[in-house]
């Protein structure tokens, strides 16, 4: 059983603008890559079109999407268990992590895009944790009268992070 602390008057839009621009950045992060696709192989200098290759297109292309849907309710029932705050704050550090590893990226060819799809996985876990737990938490956060406004602009961020990211890609 977790301990209830007290939490100051200024808890609830700490918590909305927190989950807001970390839901933001995951959306982002889930969408980007459809359009910069052709500069990251061609970066690496990998023809995902190539005979045996498309796979790697593929698992560029949805392996995100796919570990974090699939992880979704298991990390909300995890978090559930042992605290929201405490398994988000593991998303954001699993999803930071996934990041860096990304920027860091080694070398070309197909160790490369193995490195990219195994770091954007890493990514997707710790977007997982985030997604499950971000509506979660201004549930506990925002008084009933105030939940609406307060998960209403959190998906509106979600569902902008998307569009934003076909744009930044």
């Amino acid at each position: 059983m977790e301990a209830k602390t007290t939490v100051g008057p200024n808890y609830k839009w700490i918590a909305l603008s927190n989950t807001t621009l970390v839901l933001l950045m995951a959306s982002i992060n889930s969408t980007i890559v459809l359009i910069a696709l052709p500069a990251i192989f061609r970066s690496i200098r990998v023809n995902p079109l190539a005979p045996g290759e498309t796979a790697y297109l593929l698992w560029v292309l949805l392996g995100y999407m796919v570990v974090t849907s699939t992880f979704l309710v298991s990390f909300g029932r995890i978090s559930d268990m042992y605290g929201r705050v405490r398994m988000y704050n593991l998303g954001f550090l699993i999803f930071t992590a996934g990041s860096l590893l990304l920027y860091f990226l080694p070398g070309t060819g197909n160790r490369a895009t193995l490195a990219i799809i195994v770091f954007r996985l890493v990514q997707a876990v710790g977007a997982g944790f985030l997604f499950a737990n971000s509506a979660a938490i201004l549930t506990d956060a925002f008084p009933p009268h105030h939940r609406g406004m307060a998960l209403g602009l959190n998906q509106v961020a979600a569902i902008a992070g998307s569009l934003i990211g076909l744009i930044l890609g």
